[in-house]
């Protein structure tokens, strides 16, 4: 018993140490062309296909929610939990003041994964990708707290241990590929489900129960179409940014 817990301690211990190894400023990536291409067309066929969106979907939609759980906690408010399903559909549950909290959490659900995917490719640019790895493990591992359904848990396990093999045991190198690679499929990821909500909109109105948009608008009493163009502002400001910083680190 004795031996399992010292192995325990120091399994900790390396991977705490592997953490804060991340936290080591590097010097950026310079990108050929042809691999940003490959990148590129990887995210495309992460999200766009069907077949494969719904497996990649539902990591966008753990960020989705994690998204809406930050923007609670940043104003004040308590989350209790979060659901993940199979079919993409997410849900958060908190308590707290209503008025600005909950339309600032309800908010920032579908431009989460594009804030994130800028955030990661920014750090790339700028040297500091382990620090993302590190801060993206401890996040993952965080919120398996707040999992609260078979689906979620399962996603979140997957993420965490992906990213704490990522930190435990990469290069720094293969850390910075990995954090675009991320960072890029996110921002493609985020345009895809903001169609898919905007579809919701216009051709499928019967899941409008469904829409953060349509929540906002019957709590707030605004209009759908304000919330939408919102999302499609921050989801479109960060694809501008993350493009802009992606150019700045093509091989010339």
């Amino acid at each position: 018993m004795d031996n399992a817990a010292q192995q325990l301690g120091n399994a900790a211990t390396t991977w705490w140490s592997a953490v804060l190894a991340g936290f080591t400023r590097t010097d950026p990536l310079s990108v050929p062309a042809g691999i940003l291409l490959g990148i590129l067309a990887v995210a495309i066929v992460l999200s766009i296909p069907r077949v494969t969106w719904r497996w990649f979907g539902l990591y966008v939609t753990f960020v989705h929610e994690l998204g809406h759980a930050f923007a609670a906690l940043m104003t004040g408010r308590v989350v209790h939990g979060l659901k993940i399903g199979l079919d993409h559909s997410g849900q958060l549950v908190s308590s707290g003041r209503r008025g600005f909290s909950a339309t600032w959490s309800g908010f920032w659900g579908y431009p989460a994964p594009a804030v994130v995917g800028l955030a990661l490719v920014w750090s790339v640019s700028a040297g500091w990708a382990g620090a993302a790895a590190s801060i993206g493990a401890l996040i993952l591992l965080l919120a398996l707290i707040f999992l609260r359904n078979f689906t979620g848990i399962v996603v979140a396990l997957l993420s965490a241990a992906i990213a704490q093999t990522l930190v435990m045991f990469a290069d720094a190198q293969t850390v910075s590929w990995a954090i675009l690679a991320l960072g890029i499929a996110l921002g493609v990821g985020s345009v895809r489900d903001f169609f898919k909500v905007a579809a919701v909109h216009t051709r499928r109105r019967n899941q409008l129960t469904s829409s953060d948009a349509y929540l906002l608008a019957q709590a707030t009493r605004t209009p759908s179409f304000i919330w939408l163009t919102g999302f499609a502002l921050v989801i479109g400001g960060s694809a501008a940014c993350s493009a802009y910083f992606v150019w700045g680190m093509l091989a010339r």
